[in-house]
């Protein structure tokens, strides 16, 4: 009998997998085949009763969906930019995007219907909104936002889970100068988008943006903190002003210099604002991928 956190050899429709495969395994796969990715860890014991049950109904879905599994004790850093705090979690992603989840235990009942509604994307023909949100893309790039909000709240009415249009709306109403429509839509998201990781990065935009506009210029910033290095409120400023112009990697930087210095300055704001960075470049930018590493390596030096 195979252990949890086993898996046969000659079945490709459930795996383990780390840091380094998440990417190939569960992003690019998942653009082929919805991919059901199950966080657990050995001293849990609600993972050793969902684990197997979630298998069994992923193996019954004949290759509609897949399922892979994450030990979070052996892949701590993926886990923490999952933003798990709790298991069993499971993540269902779609076209490299995640699109549904829970976390904690399952009756069997529950199981099978999670997994048949994420089976059933397998078959939907999203061909059409996915041009209407290139087309809408385009318009927002061009700085055409009236009319890509209109199609992005198009494809809203159509599917209520596309995360590109709600993402897209959002950046459309701001670029129209929209804040407070932009502001009620993050707060008013639907229950099963409101967790997603790139909805959490538009909330943690919205708000660094509202913070950055009562600060002055870098300029102003940097001349200040030149005559005093230690003077961390100043750095933190300086912090956020080079974020939302821009130079994420050189904020990341200042903020990790504070906390190079003192960790628990102003109640370990350093740590809590390179959170708010991270989201809002979301999990696998290149940056937020440095930034986490230079900051474990801090913690746990």
């Amino acid at each position: 009998m195979l252990e949890f956190g086993q898996t046969q050899n000659n079945d490709d429709l459930v795996k383990d997998v780390n840091e380094a495969t998440f990417m190939e395994d569960v992003i690019e796969a998942s653009k082929t085949t919805p991919i059901i990715v199950d966080f657990w860890a050995p001293w849990c014991g609600p993972c050793k009763t969902l684990g197997p049950a979630l298998e069994a109904e992923v193996k019954a879905a004949d290759g509609k969906v897949k399922m892979v599994k994450v030990d979070i004790d052996q892949n701590q850093e993926l886990a923490s930019q999952m933003r798990i705090q709790s298991i069993p979690a499971v993540f269902a992603f779609v076209d490299g995007q995640p699109v549904d989840g829970f976390m904690g235990a399952k009756a069997p009942s529950e199981l099978k219907e999670f997994v048949a509604k994420i089976a059933d994307q397998a078959g939907e023909d999203t061909g059409d909104l996915s041009e209407a949100v290139a087309a809408a893309d385009e318009m927002l790039a061009s700085g055409e936002y009236v009319d890509a909000a209109e199609t992005y709240a198009a494809i809203l009415g159509e599917d209520r889970q596309n995360g590109a249009a709600f993402v897209g709306l959002f950046k459309s109403q701001m670029g129209a100068g929209e804040t407070d429509a932009a502001k009620e839509m993050l707060d008013n998201a639907p229950i099963d988008i409101a967790d997603r990781p790139e909805v959490i990065g538009l909330r943690a935009q919205l708000e660094l943006a509202e913070q950055a506009a009562e600060l002055g210029e870098t300029d102003e910033l940097r001349a200040k903190l030149a005559a005093d290095e230690n003077d961390h409120q100043t750095r933190y400023d300086l912090a956020l002003a080079l974020f939302t112009a821009g130079n994420a990697q050189e904020a990341i930087d200042e903020l990790l210099t504070i906390f190079r210095k003192d960790r628990e300055w102003n109640e370990d704001a350093a740590r809590q604002q390179l959170f708010k960075f991270f989201d809002s470049l979301g999990a696998e930018d290149p940056v937020t991928l440095t930034g986490r590493r230079q900051l474990a390596s801090m913690l746990f030096a």
